[in-house]
């Protein structure tokens, strides 16, 4: 197996085209594991954590660009209040030593079905930013999932960032797990709503063959909440959203839960998070749409 470790991110392009069946690796959290138990024998690593282009974020007009290589530790830490909800799920990730290593690059890159950032990026209509030696170009996040552990990237390309905008309203991310924590999703949902243009998002995890949103049920919430009130949402609001995220999930049954179980827990992690969401909206005085 061939090691590699390109300095400059013109220099992993180069590699990556010569070398178009190479892994990358960022934090090595997932890639390492499936060596470690000779799941995977890749003909080449193609090692990233040199690049410093890929550990930097800034502003970039009204969206964050954000490195693939910034770990979860630094998402949370430094974009907590501008993200809350990839920083709420970023804190779900294994342990404290996992979130110093991982990143969203490469949980975006693994493409699993479970990744604990793909729901709340769903939520937030983030965008994928992926170059090769030809050029660069920007996937929408709902267009990047292809199918289980499957992604829009071609053999060439490398993930470099994702774009997204700062919250204009409150965000939630909730998980189920086998344990309390340093586990892999049951199932996940992450709720964002955006009052200024009365807008609902939404991302489940872990319930069908790739992340996705739950388009009936933002929707259907966006036309029931009283956005320039605050008013308390009633008891048939909450259980029909529930319903509806539930409704857009496609699960399996398998060794962390059947099909019926993640329906259930998603239909309650969605009342939750939308009472959640809510609670905020009416106490932290978002501007509302006209």
């Amino acid at each position: 197996m061939d090691f590699l470790r390109p300095a400059t991110l013109t220099d992993a392009l180069a590699a990556k085209a010569e070398h178009p069946d190479a892994v990358p690796v960022a934090g090595g959290t997932d890639v390492l594991v499936e060596l470690n138990f000779d799941r995977r024998r890749p003909p080449a690593l193609l090692d990233l954590t040199g690049v410093a282009e890929l550990a930097e974020w800034a502003p970039d007009g009204d969206v964050l660009r954000i490195g693939a290589g910034v770990p979860y530790s630094r998402i949370i830490g430094e974009l907590g209040s501008r993200l809350p909800g990839l920083a709420l799920a970023s804190r779900t990730v294994g342990s404290p030593q996992i979130r110093n290593r991982g990143t969203v690059g490469g949980n975006l890159g693994s493409a699993s079905p479970a990744g604990d950032a793909h729901p709340p990026l769903l939520a937030s209509d983030a965008v994928v930013e992926v170059a090769s030696i030809r050029g660069a170009r920007q996937i929408p996040i709902t267009e990047f999932f292809t199918g289980v552990k499957r992604n829009a990237l071609a053999p060439d390309e490398l993930i470099t960032a994702f774009r997204v905008a700062p919250a204009d309203g409150p965000q939630q991310f909730a998980k189920v797990g086998t344990r309390n924590a340093m586990v892999i999703a049951v199932c996940s949902f992450a709720i964002a709503l955006h009052p200024s243009r009365c807008a609902v998002g939404t991302g489940v995890g872990s319930a069908a063959p790739t992340p996705r949103r739950a388009p009936a049920a933002e929707e259907f919430l966006a036309g029931e909440l009283p956005w320039g009130s605050r008013r308390r949402l009633s008891d048939a609001v909450t259980r029909r959203f529930g319903e509806l995220v539930a409704s857009a999930a496609a699960p399996i049954d398998d060794v962390r839960g059947t099909a019926d179980y993640r329906r259930h827990a998603l239909s309650v992690m969605a009342r939750r998070t939308l009472t959640w969401v809510w609670q905020e909206h009416c106490e932290g005085g978002w501007p509302a749409c006209a």
